[in-house]
């Protein structure tokens, strides 16, 4: 009995998993699209960050269903950061500093430790 119910949280902690991969994908959609949308004066990408952000939304309250919400939002706020700078940085022509490249390894770190030290 013990095997099959780790199994299942097991299955169900993958996904979750996979429910915050697809909101970091979403949530990171969402705010280019946001900054594309030009304070939501231009139709397309305004729509296309309200859609992203709503499926966004969706997903997470998937995930919050396995894992707790703390630790949902500080893997997904983190994860979305670093994609943010990204899309930034290729898309928008938009380079960090150095201290800002500082504080993001700091998120960097921080999202992993609460990966790997978490016994939820």
């Amino acid at each position: 009995m013990h095997i099959g119910s780790n199994s299942y949280k097991l299955k169900s902690i993958m996904i979750a998993y996979m429910y915050l991969f697809f909101a970091v994908i979403l949530g990171t959609a969402s705010n280019s699209f946001a900054k594309s949308a030009e304070g939501f004066s231009k139709l397309i990408p305004s729509i296309l960050s309200m859609i992203t952000i709503i499926l966004c939304m969706y997903c997470l309250s998937q995930v919050m269903k396995s894992i707790p919400v703390g630790i949902t939002y500080a893997i997904f706020a983190g994860l979305c950061i670093i994609a943010t700078v990204l899309i930034g940085i290729i898309k928008f022509n938009q380079m960090p500093n150095i201290y800002s490249f500082i504080g993001l390894i700091m998120i960097i770190l921080g999202v992993i430790i609460v990966n790997l030290l978490d016994k939820n």
